[in-house]
């Protein structure tokens, strides 16, 4: 699970952190662990074995927001679930395959290759839906499947959309598996960004240390700003934490984006401040949309008008779009957001401007964490930093 420091002061339980991840005992020789694991890289080994612990399954079904949104997405494409071949891409608990199934799937490949597959398969059983879900225990690169399916589903965001980067493994069945016209869900994601102030945090992480119990240990504040900004923090922050309209950094369409365009995501931006404040960092939240295969999602991209981007989203509220966002206004998620802070604040007036680049890469030494490289530049002040999200 996190460390401390990235816990964000909540309580709640919510998707592993692959530094922080340990093996799960399995009674098995060491010998006999290793050949099993052969065909895969040591980071794929401790990705799949973080997915056997049932606490990550009880964080995300818990998590009302995500679980409701896929149940609505399942039932608004009924019309194109029922009688049809569906594919759960990372299915765990297998959930997601029971929702396709009772909406009237004529067969369910229930995907998955962590151990929870075994459990998966007992759900599977005691729900009497043997003759409808098919539960494979296997990487989805791996694994044979002898039909085309018509439906594609998988819950496969991380944090700030795109860390464990299972993306591709949804781009492979799709290029592999899916039929012509066939339907994806989510089928459309979009990240955003935006400067954030939280002097909350930073002066209980920080300034914290100038006055503990009357003694001054302000010896460790240095140590405390290295610790809390040289690595991403997932918390929760609200809409008064944002200081700007968000920015796109990235728009990904599921029925088209490509693996090679996931080795790297960058954008420019230019964006104004609201109000006078210290930007403490950046915050990064997602939105995914679940639109059938002839329903075209609003194209964003880094330049769009901010006041557009808000608009399109609360009109979708009134149509019949399903979407599942974890933005800071909305209701909070086991997501959170995720939170790039600075060493040092930096002052800004009501309308200035911030502008600069972002670059986020998979890393080289495991391609499910990410790289990211943030410059930024306000009144004179050019600030640049790398993050590593492992």
């Amino acid at each position: 699970m996190l460390p401390s420091h990235l816990n964000g002061h909540s309580p709640l339980a919510r998707r592993p952190r692959l530094s922080a991840a340990s093996p799960p005992a399995t009674g098995e020789p060491p010998a006999a662990a290793a050949a099993g694991d052969a065909a895969l890289d040591a980071h794929d080994r401790v990705y799949f074995q973080s997915y056997s612990h049932i606490g990550i399954h009880e964080a995300m079904i818990k998590d009302r927001v995500r679980t409701d949104a896929y149940r609505a997405a399942i039932m608004h494409h009924q019309k194109f679930i029922e009688g049809k071949v569906v594919m759960d891409v990372g299915c765990g608990t297998g959930i997601l395959s029971v929702f396709c199934a009772r909406a009237g799937a004529k067969r369910v490949y229930a995907v998955d290759a962590s151990e929870i597959a075994t459990q998966a398969s007992e759900i599977v059983k005691a729900n009497n839906l043997t003759d409808k879900i098919v539960v494979i225990h296997g990487r989805v690169e791996d694994i044979e499947v002898e039909e085309k399916v018509d439906v594609i589903i998988s819950e496969w965001m991380g944090y700030m959309l795109l860390y464990e980067s299972m993306l591709p493994s949804v781009l492979f069945a799709r290029d592999k598996w899916l039929k012509p016209g066939g339907l994806i869900l989510p089928s459309h994601a979009t990240l955003f960004m935006a400067p954030i102030t939280n002097s909350d945090r930073y002066e209980g992480s920080v300034d914290f240390w100038c006055d503990v119990y009357g003694i001054d240990m302000s010896a460790l504040v240095p140590l405390a700003k290295k610790f809390a900004s040289e690595e991403p923090s997932i918390e929760l922050i609200s809409g008064e934490n944002v200081i700007s309209w968000p920015f796109v950094a990235k728009h990904i369409d599921c029925y088209t984006f490509t693996v090679e365009e996931f080795k790297s995501v960058a954008t420019t931006y230019k964006v104004s401040s609201m109000m006078l404040a210290p930007v403490h960092g950046f915050g990064l939240w997602f939105e995914v949309e679940f639109n059938g295969p002839a329903e075209s999602s609003q194209n964003l991209s880094s330049s769009s008008n901010p006041l557009d981007i808000i608009q399109k989203k609360r009109s979708r509220g009134s149509d019949n779009t399903v979407v599942l966002s974890t933005a800071p206004e909305d209701e909070p998620t086991h997501w959170h957001q995720t939170i790039f802070y600075f060493h040092d604040p930096i002052g800004v007036t009501q309308d200035q401007i911030i502008e600069g680049s972002v670059m986020i890469t998979p890393s080289e030494e495991n391609p499910r964490c990410l790289n990211i490289h943030l410059e930024c530049s306000t009144g004179g002040q050019t600030l640049v930093r790398d993050f590593a999200m492992r």
